[in-house]
């Protein structure tokens, strides 16, 4: 055991989501996270361990209920538990509950059962721990979003929206998994902000459902759409008498090429035809849906956005912390999946990510196919400690496979060439003494899954 005179040392890791009906059911990052746990036990440092919410996914056990889930769990990652148990030993492991695992603050009996392997669960939404002369301010950050806040923390008949989409949604598909053409429906956890959930079940029905000779043969003229639109405009001018396309010269250009001449100039007016008939029944469509639209618009029926404001609510719930407890020197949350670290007034707010799959999206670089979601890991821990009188923020990367090679298609891959992600974590924060804050590059540095393009 470490020097307990020694200031703290905090590592922090949150929304490991550990649990959830069939599929659900497998933690791909066990092994890393095992020998993370492992390495804690044996370190010199003055360290404590703080999960700082959504550590079970709590929701998305159907099959169970009450303090029956977390048993279950229990004995479905045996290793886990007992290396809890072996670092809790050594260290102090501190568990908040986020909102997927919410119902830990609301029976006693967690709180216990949990004892029993050296964790210490906290039935709150927020502490506050102290760092040198300052304090960090931990909180998963669900009371933050207007869709899985709790009016009554703790209260076990409270149900917000987002448990609703969890069980009804998320659980199922776990249940479901297995009976695609592989096994990527569980994946649907993955997806934030929930808004892009049916883009990404068209890009996994194409590139993976949609029965292979007809992708193969949709394909060309996906791919050539814009060249046939283009086409087409001008076959309607010629038409017109505007502009007269130089029909013999491409004929001639095309005759010289033989049999490939041949089947170029009959894929090119099938393809005009194609698009042709797709804009004249287009138009009038795309009016009715705009129309559609306004009137849904009108009546409010889908008024407001789906998911929370990726960082503004934070921004402002880490002022207010700042404002009433002036010593604080970091705001920590999760609970949006996005590791990153902001300057708010002097001091800096922490984003603890995730260790689930991550989705990020990639347009195709032609054509008009779905998007191709490359899959990541960024198995994140967080490492708060004291320097010169200083506060620190490290971010460390464990790492893990990537699995994009074995996830996605070869035809996936061509078509988002040189458009693949290479996510990375923040640079070192520092928070001197007197307030201010410097980093290694920027004072803020954001994750590029908040950019438009994903």
């Amino acid at each position: 055991m470490a020097d307990s005179g020694d200031d703290p040392v905090y590592y922090v890791i949150s929304d490991l989501h550990m649990g959830g009906d069939e599929q659900l059911g497998t933690v791909d990052f066990l092994p890393e996270l095992l020998a993370f746990l492992e390495r804690l036990e044996d370190t010199d440092e003055n360290a404590q361990l703080h999960i700082n919410g959504d550590a079970f996914g709590l929701w998305e056990v159907t099959e169970h209920d009450g303090i029956d889930k977390l048993e279950a769990l229990i004995e479905r990652y045996p290793d886990l538990f007992a290396q809890l148990r072996a670092t809790g030993a050594a260290i102090p492991i501190t568990l908040l509950p986020g909102n997927h695992d919410s119902e830990l603050a609301a029976f006693d009996e967690y709180v216990d059962l949990l004892a029993e392997y050296n964790v210490e669960l906290v039935q709150s939404e927020s502490i506050t721990r102290p760092i040198g002369d300052r304090t960090i301010h931990f909180e998963h950050g669900h009371q933050q979003d207007e869709n899985n806040r709790f009016e009554d923390f703790g209260n076990p008949y409270e149900t917000p929206l987002g448990y609703y989409y969890n069980t009804l949604v998320t659980s199922r598909a776990g249940r479901l998994s297995e009976r695609g053409r592989y096994n990527w429906l569980k994946d649907v956890q993955a997806v934030t902000p929930t808004e892009r959930v049916p883009r990404w079940l068209l890009s996994k029905y194409f590139y993976r459902e949609m029965n292979p000779l007809l992708r193969y043969g949709l394909l060309p003229f996906l791919l050539l759409f814009n060249l046939s639109v283009l086409l087409a405009v001008l076959a309607g001018l010629d038409v017109a008498g505007v502009w007269t396309i130089p029909v013999e010269t491409a004929d001639a250009v095309l005759t010289q090429l033989g049999l490939v001449g041949e089947a170029v100039h009959f894929f090119l007016v099938a393809a005009v035809v194609t698009v042709g008939s797709l804009l004249v029944v287009s138009v009038p469509a795309y009016l009715i849906l705009r129309d559609f639209g306004h009137t849904v618009e009108r009546f409010g029926v889908l008024e407001g956005d789906l998911t929370v404001d990726p960082e503004q609510p934070y921004i402002e719930a880490a002022r207010d912390v700042f404002a009433e407890n002036p010593e604080t020197a970091v705001f920590c949350y999760g609970h949006t999946h996005r590791p990153t670290t902001t300057e708010v007034e002097g001091r800096v707010l922490v984003n603890t990510g995730t260790w689930l799959k991550r989705l990020h999206r990639r347009d195709v670089v032609t054509g008009v196919l779905p998007p191709v979601f490359y899959p990541s890991y960024q198995l994140c821990v967080v490492r708060i400690a004291t320097e010169s009188g200083s506060v620190v923020v490290d971010y460390e990367e464990i790492a893990k496979a990537d699995p994009s090679a074995e996830e996605l298609t070869l035809t996936e891959r061509v078509l988002t060439l040189g458009r693949a992600p290479t996510p990375t974590l923040p640079d070192r924060t520092v928070v001197s003494p007197d307030g201010t804050n410097d980093t290694d590059e920027t004072a803020e540095r954001v994750d590029e899954t908040l950019s438009s393009r994903e």
